[in-house]
């Protein structure tokens, strides 16, 4: 008898159709992949099983039985829960209080407290349970969420994209706690564009394009070439990469010491570099080791750099506000897709309006048809999917909305782009294209900083790496020196040893 059994599930949206008469089967005890690309219908598909979404017609069987599954607190009561892609985290509790919520209400906070030390020094998923949910980077809240799922003891785990933002040692970890959970019986749905985990994890793949299922294999079997002609049809094209011809310095950061605004960040402790026209630097690290801080700081959200710290095309910007940057032709991509890069209830052309300033008059006025040309036309060059610039920005799957964000601040063409877990959540074919677009403007003269947690990413993309632990930056290396044993050491801030 199956776990879970979905027999024709079918959910309209206005401007897709998400789901057609989808159906699959989850054992007991076994890790299911689910593979799609961007826009596929998988993330529609959890939200179905969790009860957050309502299916338009389709039959759920749990353990053999038919249920109507109304909303996430009764998939709960029946031993199901999700980690979603984008999270769904209080920013102004703490940690525990957020897990708490979720909890039976005879728990009392401390033992919360106790047990999420317990679990997470177990998995090796490290995070302060007294921290504020808002002081916690990208990759925190990440296992925040995996903590409060694991915590619920689930007969059935749905994980969406649970390792994007999680380091190799993490996601291996992470692995070791899932064939765990699936030992002892529970099933597991995963959501990965990682192709290499889907075929070392799982044990059976259903695969979705445009909404229906059209294909199911066992990934131990595939090759990542051959899952992704499933996924996407074609195998995606390598990243070209051309020699690099850097020019001047265009971006160069000098002793930049900063003490941290949140009780629970990280200080910026003499932090140099510098970056050339024409050239990536990669910037590697755990999660949570003043990548935020310094991405502040650079982009001008965090202007409280020492004179002389910051310098762009020549001019010191440290104390100059994100606007006045722009203008000087610094754009920022920052790793918070819905809240920052994007207004979630805002539609598409309304979003472009967010860095890109040629749709409003010097008076102020807004001119809505060129705002609209505009998100247009980022829509067709990136190949965004989405029903059109009138879009809302949280009507997007998260690997849509990603390459929204990346093309609306490549196609300004900036002189320095500095951009933070660019491919975060997209499909193989997104990533792809994300990357190459990265490349062509590298190619084209700009200064790009590349700051990211997938060490592939980082190898395939820069000219030269550096490596970012507690609050601090290693000196630089060219790409054909490092090595992921290097990268790894460093991440523990050994390089001055």
């Amino acid at each position: 008898m199956a776990r879970l059994e979905l027999q024709d599930i079918s959910k309209q949206y206005p401007a897709v159709k998400a789901n057609d008469r989808v159906s699959l089967r989850v054992a007991a005890g076994r890790i299911h992949a689910i593979l799609g690309e961007n826009g596929a219908g998988k993330s529609t598909l959890m939200k179905i099983i969790y009860g957050a979404v309502r299916p338009d017609s389709g039959v759920v069987r749990w353990n053999g039985q038919v249920v109507n599954i109304h909303s996430p607190a009764e998939a709960r009561a029946l031993g199901i829960s999700m980690v979603y892609q984008h999270f769904s985290l209080f920013d102004t509790l703490t940690v525990a209080e957020n897990v708490w919520l979720g909890l039976d209400r005879s728990l009392t906070l401390e033992a919360v407290t106790r047990r999420i030390d317990e679990v997470a020094h177990q998995y090796g998923l490290e995070v302060d349970a007294r921290r504020p949910v808002h002081t916690l980077s990208v990759g925190e809240r990440q296992r925040v969420e995996i903590i409060r799922a694991l915590l619920t003891d689930p007969q059935l785990l749905i994980l969406d994209e649970p390792t994007s933002v999680l380091t190799p040692q993490a996601v291996d970890k992470l692995f070791v706690t899932l064939r765990r959970l699936a030992e002892g019986g529970c099933s597991i749905l995963y959501i990965s564009h990682k192709l290499d985990e889907i075929r070392s994890l799982c044990h059976h793949c259903t695969v979705l394009r445009g909404g229906r299922v059209t294909g199911e294999v066992d990934p131990t079997q595939e090759t990542n070439a051959t899952l992704s002609r499933l996924m996407i049809g074609a195998e995606p094209a390598a990243v070209q990469r051309a020699a690099a011809h850097t020019g001047a310095v265009a971006l160069s950061v000098r002793g930049l010491s900063l003490p941290k605004q949140e009780a629970f960040g990280t200080d910026l402790a003499d932090v140099t570099f510098d970056v050339r026209a024409g050239e990536i630097l990669g910037v590697a690290g755990v999660s949570g080791n003043g990548q935020q801080e310094l991405m502040a700081a650079l982009s001008g959200e965090d202007v409280r750099a020492p004179a002389g710290s910051i310098v762009l095309l020549g001019q010191d910007v440290s104390g100059q506000s994100a606007r006045l940057r722009r203008q000087q032709g610094l754009h920022f991509v920052p790793e918070e897709r819905l809240g920052r890069g994007a207004v979630p209830t805002l539609s598409l052309a309304h979003n472009t309006l967010l860095t890109r300033t040629e749709s409003v008059s010097r008076r102020g006025w807004i001119d809505q048809s060129a705002a609209r040309i505009l998100a247009q036309r980022l829509i067709e060059r990136f190949q965004v999917r989405a029903g059109g610039a009138d879009a809302a920005a949280q009507s997007l799957s998260g690997g849509n909305l990603q390459k929204f964000i990346v093309g609306r601040e490549i196609d300004a063409n900036p002189r320095v782009l500095v951009v933070s877990q660019p491919t975060w959540g997209v499909d193989v074919g997104a990533a792809s294209q994300i990357r190459a677009a990265l490349m062509a403007l590298r190619d084209a003269g700009t200064a790009v900083v590349v700051v990211s947690e997938e060490l592939e990413e980082l190898f395939e993309l820069s000219d030269r790496l550096v490596v970012m632990a507690k609050g601090r930056l290693s000196p630089s290396m060219d790409r054909a020196d490092a090595t992921v044993e290097r990268i790894g050491e460093w991440m523990s801030g050994l390089w001055g040893a």
